[in-house]
């Protein structure tokens, strides 16, 4: 069963404010997160399965990730161009 994905207002704003192109990048690597949250992403810092990084080609995100009820929640995107 896949994880739900969460983004609040703001950062769905920072999302839709993205180039074509990353915005695409991100989208469907957040398909491929939210079938498998901790193989599609790395550890931020201490590897505690909760806090992850996915580092793109032109975008970084990161994500708090929910096993309980199962949702991924984008606390951060950063276009690195």
């Amino acid at each position: 069963m896949p994880y739900i994905l969460r983004v609040d207002e703001v950062l769905q704003h920072a999302w839709d404010a993205l180039p074509p192109s990353a915005s695409a990048e991100l989208t469907n690597a957040m398909i491929n997160v939210c079938e498998d949250p901790l193989g599609a992403t790395t550890p931020y810092g201490e590897d505690d399965g909760v806090m992850r990084t996915l580092a793109l080609q032109s975008v970084m995100a990161v994500l708090m990730i929910t096993h309980a009820t199962r949702h991924v929640r984008i606390l951060q995107i950063t276009h690195i161009g």
